[in-house]
């Protein structure tokens, strides 16, 4: 039952890659615990005792919330799967809870930050320092994924309309502006990528090594974090933080938030209201800087 599960999220829900093969493992993780723990060969015979014992096991080894948490809502997705299939008649993750967490605000950088990685720091004039440029900007000035930009080929930038079309979570695309100093130095980029590759095909991706070959998400990691490390004092220096910095910055102009949300391709509006808490933060700290009463 495992294999048609996996078969469904990827064919039936079009789950990514990426969240085939964590399924994959959270389920090979629950089903050698079983094993270990109870001699439970069959998944179709566990019950609700069974599935709090794995969770105190991952508790017990140090894992965070967050992380019991989405191995269990694996468990949810694969039993419910079970379920309409009629291998089970009953649930047994229907009164497994998932943990608390302390909440965490998205890291972000300050406006100020932002301007020096783009505008006083000397990028070096081959394809290298501009494609490094490129990633970062594109990444601060379109709000995508780490893996929407490595996986964006040059026939979703639309120079004329001044959009690019991205494919996100789900597979679904989504269409995204380009703002026009972005635009200025896409085209740019695009100059520089032609007079090295010779020719820019459609089919060519859009961030690339010197060898022409796709990036790799360890690449962009050290893109990142080699710019960030000169101007931003957070210990968080990922791709993600230029993301959050994207949603928090237009939050904090007065974007709303819908809008904020078709932009990062959330599917619901819970998953953009994180940001939110951002820009509260920052009323407060105006509030208590300039309030009498304070």
């Amino acid at each position: 039952m495992l294999f048609s599960f996996l078969t469904h999220l990827e064919y039936e829900k079009r789950s990514s890659a990426h969240t085939v093969a964590a399924y994959r493992h959270d389920l090979q993780q629950f089903s050698d615990f079983l094993k270990g723990a109870f001699e439970l060969e069959d998944t179709t015979q566990v019950g609700h005792a069974e599935i709090r014992a794995w969770m105190v096991d991952l508790i017990e080894q140090g894992l965070a919330a967050a992380t019991v948490n989405r191995k269990i809502a694996t468990l949810k997705s694969y039993y419910k799967f079970l379920l309409r299939s009629g291998e089970i008649d009953k649930d047994p993750t229907f009164k497994i809870k998932s943990l608390k967490k302390p909440r965490r605000l998205p890291a972000f950088i300050q406006e100020a930050a932002i301007d020096k990685i783009l505008d006083e720091w000397a990028y070096s004039d081959d394809f290298e320092g501009q494609r490094d440029r490129m990633v970062i900007e594109f990444l601060y000035l379109t709000g995508v994924r780490l893996s929407e930009l490595i996986g964006l080929q040059w026939r979703q930038v639309d120079l004329q309309k001044g959009e690019v079309k991205v494919l996100g979570k789900g597979k679904k695309y989504r269409i995204i502006p380009i703002s026009n100093s972005l635009l200025k130095n896409i085209i740019r980029y695009q100059k520089l990528f032609r007079e090295t590759f010779s020719n820019v095909s459609e089919s060519d991706y859009f961030i690339v090594r010197i060898t022409r070959e796709p990036t790799y998400p360890m690449l962009i990691y050290r893109i990142v974090r080699n710019q960030l490390d000169l101007f931003v004092q957070t210990t968080k220096r990922s791709p993600h933080v230029l993301r959050h910095t994207f949603a928090t910055h237009l939050l904090n102009k007065g974007a709303d938030l819908n809008a904020v949300k078709d932009l990062l391709g959330h599917a619901s509006l819970a998953a953009t209201q994180v940001y939110t808490h951002n820009s509260i933060e920052k009323l407060k700290a105006v509030f208590e800087q300039a309030h009498p009463k304070a």
